[in-house]
């Protein structure tokens, strides 16, 4: 496994595709990320309208009516990368970029809607700056992290139906 990407105080690789994050055994992210995608797919939610982009250590789950066909519309993401890996943490987000249409509207319809369900959630915050909606930032150092990863996905698919009704919302009006 090429780990050139890493720098150079966190390549300490131990067996192929295994890196020690303070003191623990991080499997190759790459393969993390593809066992969350088919644990996602198997997920009794998952069905043709669900997509996910997966380009290695970087994640997306969206729905095909969330704008997201070039990667920048309503998608939840996580990634974990050269700069994660140096924090031993890592982001679970919610974004609504460029492609979503009337973008700060939905965000602030959105958390108009969901804003109160999130807060009661355990380590999110809303970051309503930009084209980031919400945030949870998880420690690599969890036990089975497929499962912590999927774990939070599955926590944000919840907002899906609020998404929709957002989206469609906003594309009945004339703003």
């Amino acid at each position: 496994m090429d780990v050139h990407w890493l720098p150079r105080t966190l390549r300490v690789l131990l067996c192929p595709g295994e890196f020690e994050v303070k003191g623990k055994l991080l499997k190759d992210v790459k393969n993390t990320f593809r066992n969350v995608e088919k644990m996602l797919k198997h997920s009794r939610w998952f069905d043709d309208e669900w997509g996910v982009y997966n380009r290695g250590p970087y994640l997306q789950l969206y729905k095909s009516s969330w704008y997201n066909h070039n990667n920048s519309g309503v998608h939840f993401e996580t990634f974990i990368e050269a700069a994660q890996l140096k924090k031993k943490a890592f982001p679970v987000l919610m974004h609504a970029e460029e492609d979503c249409p009337f973008q700060m509207e939905f965000i602030k319809r959105f958390l108009d809607l969901e804003g109160n369900r999130i807060a009661k959630w355990s380590g999110w915050s809303i970051e309503n700056q930009g084209y980031s909606v919400l945030q949870k930032i998880v420690p690599l150092g969890v036990k089975k992290l497929e499962n912590r990863i999927y774990e939070e996905l599955c926590q944000l698919q919840l907002l899906a139906a609020s998404i929709d009704k957002t989206l469609t919302t906003l594309s009945k009006e004339d703003l």
